[in-house]
């Protein structure tokens, strides 16, 4: 028996080693790789906030327990993962000699007792991820699968290992029970003990068990070191510093989208050379090394996937495969660019130039060659890593983002690569160049005169307010109407909708007319960074000069448009522009609270609400709105998608100007969602989503699917239809809207 454990001891030092040093070379590359990223200084801290914000992540399990199931038998297999590590340790003097064991911690009870629910909970967690794999298999739902392109024998094979290493250890411990070499209490290890009370006494089977263990562990260690891109397997490590390095340390990669960078800084187009500065990405090594670090971290659980609103109606892109696509094309071209390779933006080689570039090429593997010639984006004729359809499908709602249990930046990149497609390639759908060229010349998407951004007023029983050159002192808020509020004929409604609440409350605001302009919102999102800044420089000179006197708490703005709020609250800060944004269902829900607006007369239809996602995942921004279809009287039905995983309506991501040639219109299933909850109306919180969800309901009221009945509104014209109904009928302010008990609405301002 000595004999054979010592051979079996040295079988498992060897393997040991050869794992090691395996692992050791393959994490060097894979800092090497991820090194040739641009550089992105904004990632270094504050080190207590990233750090707590990790660890909150990790062992909170705050994302994987969105998926209460999936994230339970997760967890016990992540910390079966660090916490039976030590029993592996062990191992190694049990495999030489079966009665080793840690002086006093291998008879401590507490620890013993830790050890067996790792065990047991382990296997099970493993089978249960297992079994959820092969029920949700693509063989069986197809592309609702959210496996769906994923390496399923990546998976299986870490599954594997993981209910092995379980029961390696619940072998060993019961074979220890059996041979009375297991000194713990049996209150620490009831398996263990009912396991070893039926199997044979066996010191050589402790030592098998052992050896079994740590042969499992070295066998895993040396597949992942052999596939650099296994994520399923190196998410264990990688998603430590994934998620303490995410862009915002407080919350996820929404909201503003990430500034155009050069050489780790924001880009200045006065002094911008496209030969020297990085627009955008157009090749894999052009993402920063965040990016970089993203790509190696997908775990390729599919949870983007199953969210996205262009793969649930047959779009092509799925962010997941995105990803696993930049990973895979980054770590195959990585040998060419760490030995100095590089081409322009011509495609002429740059980088390996000189006496010695045939002796170092020579030294790049084929492969590396190969796909260096490969474009960014590109269709099937090209060989392209990432197909333009691809690209554009992206709506940016940031499903993606919100769902990734690991912080992949989804949305950013994409944003980058269009970047590069519109400003350098000049490369997009043909349709942004009719925006675009509106946004140039008349400072709005539709094309329309800004002479005309007060005509919304003109049906108006009272006199709207407008900046005149001086901000008085009881000007609570400056009303930011929009493109869409000013121009588009549904949102009008909304606009005149939140104007006469206004009025009603007796809140003071101003509205700029014709010195409004784009926000720029539909720009940025389509990738042309240099029209955004354009537009935006000058919204927020115009800002400025408007609240020039104002202290910071007292700059206040309201908008009804959820693109404008997201841009003026969260990306004019980079330029310059800090103001206090609020959403108008917010500032609306106030005055409800506030009894400044008192609904006074029910609405009595079923009403379901449809989150905008830019006011819902990119901003949270989830209560007020349902607050207020509750206090118009409404009776409110939820869909089945809502809130975090709210479907979009096809707008964001400048769809709104975009058509959709390719499986369902997103505005269309959102719809069929929405008459499924048997409501009389839609209500939303945003003009984009109202058009869109108007053409849709159109569409099925044309198809006779819809009744002719079911309206889309916003959520300030189902509150103004309960406090104007109360009204005196002039419709001339608070103090003729009451309660039920005949209390009068507060019409006092609150500037």
């Amino acid at each position: 028996m000595v004999a054979l454990q010592l051979v079996l001891g040295l079988i498992c030092l060897a393997v040991t080693a050869v794992a090691v040093v395996m692992v050791v070379r393959t994490v060097r590359r894979m800092v090497q790789s991820i090194r040739l990223g641009q550089p992105d200084p904004n990632r270094k801290g504050p080190f207590g906030t990233r750090f707590s914000n990790m660890l909150k992540e990790v062992l909170g399990h705050t994302r994987m327990l969105k998926w209460s199931h999936v994230g339970v038998a997760h967890w016990f297999v992540m910390l079966g993962f660090g916490g039976l590590s030590l029993s592996v340790l062990v191992a190694y003097g049990e495999v030489f000699h079966a009665p080793f064991e840690i002086p006093w911690l291998g008879s401590f009870g507490p620890w013993n007792l830790i050890v067996e629910i790792l065990g047991v909970t382990t296997i099970l967690g493993g089978i249960w991820l297992s079994a959820i794999r092969q029920l949700n298999h693509p063989r069986r739902a197809g592309r609702v699968s959210r496996f769906a392109g994923s390496n399923f024998w990546q998976a299986y094979f870490v599954e594997a290992v993981v209910v092995l290493e379980g029961v390696g250890i619940m072998g060993l411990r019961s074979f220890k029970v059996s041979s009375d070499l297991f000194h713990a209490p049996v209150w620490s290890a009831p398996v263990s003990f009912a396991l070893g009370s039926v199997l044979p006494a066996s010191a050589f089977a402790v030592s098998l068990f052992a050896a079994f263990k740590i042969l499992s562990a070295m066998i895993w260690v040396i597949v992942i070191a052999s596939n650099i891109t296994m994520g399923v397997a190196w998410h264990r490590f990688t998603a430590f510093f994934n998620i303490y390095f995410k862009r915002d340390p407080e919350r996820t990669a929404l909201g503003a989208l990430k500034p155009m960078m050069s050489n780790g800084a924001p880009i200045d187009f006065e002094e911008a050379d496209p030969d020297t500065d990085t627009f955008g990405a157009g090749q894999v090594e052009d993402f920063s090394w965040k990016g970089w670090l993203d790509f190696t971290t997908c775990t390729e659980c599919g949870r983007c996937q199953s969210q996205c609103p262009a793969w649930n109606t047959a779009k092509p892109l799925s962010p997941k495969m995105l990803i696993t696509s930049l990973r895979d094309h980054a770590y195959t071209k990585a040998p060419y660019l760490l030995e100095g390779g590089k081409k322009d933006m011509t495609g002429e080689e740059v980088g390996l130039t000189g006496d010695d570039a045939e002796e170092r090429k020579g030294r790049i593997d084929a492969l590396a060659l190969a796909e260096s010639e490969k474009p960014l984006v590109g269709g099937p004729e090209e060989a392209g890593i990432i197909d333009p359809e691809v690209l554009w499908a992206c709506t940016s709602c940031g499903a993606c983002v919100e769902q990734c249990p690991v912080d992949i930046e989804h949305v950013d990149h994409i944003v980058d690569m269009r970047r590069y497609q519109v400003m350098i390639e000049s490369n997009f759908p043909t349709e942004l160049g009719g925006m675009f060229k509106n946004l140039e010349n008349k400072g709005n998407p539709w094309g329309q005169n800004n002479k005309d951004r007060l005509a919304w007023t003109q049906d108006l029983d009272f006199e709207v307010p407008v900046f005149d050159g001086e901000l008085e002192e009881d000007v609570e808020y400056l009303f930011w109407v929009g493109c869409a509020g000013a121009f588009e004929d549904r949102a009008k409604k909304t606009t005149q909708a939140v104007a006469e609440l206004l009025h009603i409350a007796g809140v003071k605001y101003t509205v700029l007319g014709p010195d409004e302009g784009c926000t720029g919102d539909p720009a940025r999102r389509a990738g042309n960074e240099f029209l955004f800044q354009t537009l935006a420089e000058q919204n927020v000179e115009t800002l400025n000069s408007v609240f020039e006197n104002r202290e910071p708490g007292k700059r206040k703005i309201v908008a009804t448009c959820a693109h404008c709020f997201n841009s003026l609250a969260n990306e004019y800060g980079q330029l310059g522009g800090n103001y206090e944004v609020v959403h108008h269902t917010q500032l609306l829900n106030r005055l409800v609270r506030e009894k400044r607006l008192v609904p006074v007369a029910p609405v009595t239809e079923d009403v379901t609400y449809h989150d905008p996602c830019y006011i819902g995942r990119h901003n949270k921004v989830y209560e007020p709105p349902r607050d207020l279809v509750n206090a118009s009287g409404a009776s409110f039905r939820e869909m089945p998608r809502h809130a975090d995983r709210a479907m979009c309506c096809g707008a964001g991501g400048a769809r709104m100007w975009m058509e959709e040639r390719t499986g369902k219109r997103i505005n269309l299933d959102r719809v069929d969602e929405a008459l499924g909850t048997a409501s009389s109306k839609v209500a939303t919180g945003c003009p984009f989503c109202k058009v869109m969800l108007t053409d849709g309901m159109t569409t099925r009221q044309n198809e006779q699917v819809a009744s002719e009945n079911v309206e889309v509104v916003d959520v300030a014209q189902l509150l103004l239809q309960s406090v104007r109904r109360g009204t005196d009928g002039d419709g001339s302010g608070g103090d003729g809207a009451q309660d039920s008990d005949g209390v009068a609405a507060s019409a006092e301002s609150s500037g």
